[in-house]
């Protein structure tokens, strides 16, 4: 009876697994697997196109700091790396045979207006003789006038002819004053002159910045820096380095983007930051070996922490869109400028959209998208329209460094 009752209850439990197994596999049959996709979302945002342009800091500007005379450093006030200001003195020359010049154009100008006043002189006596002699002859004249025959025709000529003698000497008197006076003029110019050049033998600072060489000690020979003469040596080099230039080549196709006063955005590797600065000039011309047009930076460096010779990295701003709608670069299939979108019953479908301005990361789409809804991105091998997925939202952006 026992044995029996044991059949039964294994006969039982065989038929109840059976179907057990049986229903698992009709429902493992009956339905497809649910496929998981990475998608990020369509947003409104600011794109950019930028242009990354590298090149080396260079001073504002920059000179050699020449003598205007040839003479001996006497005293030399600056060196390496001390910052000067606009007219600071920097060193002094010594030209002992400058003053004994200044000495004699002086003693010229006081000889010419010696001259002047001999001159003046002889102006006055010239003018007495000629009244003199101008009222003799009218006497003459008016006696011959009033009594015919009185006085000789002889004796009225002579007193005429020495009337126009004086007045000759007078007008010769004259033009010897103002020979005079020219030569005052000249001998006084020639005084200025060589004072100017004594003021040469004070080196100044051309304008505010920094020395970066030294070329000159106390009792060398300068030679006067006057022509393009490779034996004049310089008394040091001065760079204005509170305004630093970056000249950028940029490319044929970007000219038409570039504008005086644009901002752009300095990166300095060296120091790991960012800097302002302004597109200030350019050369408005191609360079015919590189296609290529010099466009000019301005960074301003009041703390001297950039270094002429740093190289940086612009960050030139091609193009811009305020309020586009961008997806991820991932996300739009290029041959047939489509994206795959899932829609409300999380089914994909597949859209052809408009593209627009282009970033490293992001694209612009014009039409075709809404704002908000999800696209796939990454690898669409395996998907197709229709099919049921589940999406995994995914966030992929660009940042600026710096920012």
């Amino acid at each position: 009876m026992r044995n029996f009752t044991w059949t039964v209850l294994l006969a039982a439990l065989a038929i109840s697994s059976c179907r057990m197994s049986s229903k698992g596999e009709a429902r493992a049959a009956g339905s497809d697997p649910v496929t998981t996709v990475a998608v990020a979302k369509a947003r409104t945002q600011t794109l950019s196109h930028n242009l990354v342009l590298t090149a080396e800091f260079k001073p504002f500007q920059e000179v050699e700091v020449m003598a205007k005379v040839s003479g001996y450093v006497k005293r030399i006030y600056v060196d390496v790396g001390d910052r000067v200001k606009l007219g600071q003195l920097l060193a002094v020359l010594e030209v002992p045979e400058m003053k004994d010049d200044v000495t004699k154009a002086q003693a010229t100008v006081e000889q010419s207006q010696s001259e002047v006043a001999r001159s003046q002189d002889e102006v006055r006596r010239a003018e007495s003789a000629h009244h003199a002699a101008h009222l003799a002859y009218g006497r003459l004249a008016e006696v011959n006038k009033d009594r015919p025959g009185l006085v000789a025709q002889q004796e009225i000529d002579d007193a005429q002819g020495k009337d126009l003698i004086a007045e000759a000497q007078v007008a010769a008197a004259q033009s010897s004053l103002a020979a005079a006076k020219h030569q005052v003029a000249v001998s006084q110019a020639e005084l200025q002159r060589w004072k100017t050049l004594t003021e040469y033998t004070q080196v100044t600072a051309p304008f505010t910045g920094v020395i970066t060489k030294r070329y000159a000690d106390t009792g060398s020979m300068i030679q006067a820096g006057t022509a393009s003469q490779t034996q004049a040596m310089p008394l040091v080099r001065l760079s204005e380095n509170s305004l630093l230039r970056l000249i950028l080549p940029v490319p044929e196709s970007a000219v038409s983007h570039v504008h005086i006063g644009q901002q752009v955005e300095v990166k300095v590797p060296s120091l790991n930051r960012s800097f302002a600065g302004k597109v200030a000039r350019f050369a408005d011309k191609l360079q015919f070996s590189t296609r290529t047009m010099e466009t000019e930076v301005d960074v301003p460096n009041p703390s001297l922490m950039l270094i002429p010779g740093m190289y940086a990295q612009v960050d030139l701003t091609m193009e811009q869109r305020v309020n586009a709608l961008a997806v991820p670069v991932t996300a739009v299939d290029s041959d047939s400028s489509s994206v795959m979108v899932v829609g409300p019953q999380k089914r994909l479908e597949v859209r052809h959209v408009t593209l627009g301005i282009e970033t490293a990361d992001e694209v612009e789409v014009r039409s075709g998208l809404q704002d908000g809804e999800l696209v796939v991105i990454g690898n669409r091998s395996g998907l197709r329209s229709g099919q049921q997925v589940e999406p995994k939202i995914t966030t992929i952006g660009s940042t600026k460094e710096g920012q």
